[in-house]
């Protein structure tokens, strides 16, 4: 059974920093691209970035070019967020995301995503 754990979710105020990691067990395979979302209350899940693995290729939501950087684990099926910059829209669950797809022109939609963590609480306080 394939399973993502996120890590690193925590609080912190406006300007602040925070990294968040995600391990993947039970797929024998490497994935083509992972990625990360986050979804606040009443809203709906966003794309933040993704990674595909092959050719490095990364995308960023526009909120978060700049401020966040997704990079690769050192690990098979593991990825990281760095988070900089910390705005309090930027609070809400971040769930982790894993796809077996290579193909690096998809849009950063949690529809390409086939696998998920269970999500990490991120609040910013202004």
């Amino acid at each position: 059974q394939v399973r993502l754990v996120e890590f690193g979710g925590g609080s912190v105020q406006t300007g602040g920093s925070l990294r968040l990691s995600c391990v993947a067990s039970g797929y024998a395979a490497s994935f083509g691209a992972m990625g990360w979302f986050r979804q606040a209350p009443g809203k709906q899940r966003e794309g933040v970035a993704d990674i595909y693995f092959e050719h490095s290729i990364i995308n960023y939501a526009d909120s978060v070019k700049g401020r966040f950087t997704i990079t690769q684990g050192s690990v098979k099926n593991t990825v990281n967020l760095q988070m900089n910059n910390l705005k309090p829209e930027d609070s809400g669950m971040y769930f982790c995301a894993a796809t077996a797809t290579t193909w690096a022109s998809l849009p950063l939609v949690p529809g390409n995503f086939h696998y998920w963590g269970q999500g990490t609480q991120v609040t910013v306080s202004s």
